[in-house]
């Protein structure tokens, strides 16, 4: 089955290799250097830089419909014979968003509240960028059902770094 692995930029390598992952999507600081792991090609990592902020403030970053347009080429791309590693700087919200927002691409038959409460029990860190997940719900046309489901799951516990963890992705019922 299909899987998205959600980690800090500290455990990239170990969760790269321990997961046979052929794919890496990485949402960080812009000029963040980031060590690709050497199993994964080039055109297989892509590089995010946007700072974790949720209202636009001064000399910071946010991230934009360009940036949520390129994730989902990306995920879309995906063969999904192998494993995904998503992952930011904490592995707490933008890697989090990253991976609820790819799991909502990956399984439109899924109802979004469903993903969110999978994603909080897998993860009790996760806060996800509530301003990436918006940009997403509005691209995708989801009637602001994603981000619902995030504020309902609310901000996770306090954590410096989050834990690994994995969601599973399904296919549709025939």
């Amino acid at each position: 089955m299909p899987s998205l692995h959600v980690c800090s930029l500290s455990r990239l390598a170990e969760t790269v290799a321990s997961t046979g992952a052929s794919h890496v999507a990485t949402l960080i600081n812009a000029g963040t250097p980031v060590t690709r792991p050497t199993s994964i090609p080039a055109e297989n990592h892509l590089f995010l830089g946007f700072n974790d902020i949720v209202e636009p403030m001064a000399g910071m970053i946010p991230v934009g419909e360009a940036e949520v347009l390129r994730l989902f080429d990306f995920v879309d791309a995906w063969s999904r014979e192998r494993p995904m590693v998503v992952h930011c700087w904490a592995g707490i919200s933008r890697s989090t968003a990253g991976a609820f927002v790819a799991a909502c691409r990956l399984m439109p038959h899924r109802e979004e509240a469903d993903i969110a409460r999978e994603l909080r029990m897998k993860s009790p860190s996760a806060t996800p960028n509530l301003r990436l997940v918006r940009i997403a719900d509005a691209l995708m046309g989801r009637a602001g059902r994603m981000a619902a489901a995030i504020e309902a799951i609310g901000r996770g516990r306090d954590a410096f770094e989050g834990d690994p963890f994995v969601l599973p992705i399904d296919r549709a019922p025939e």
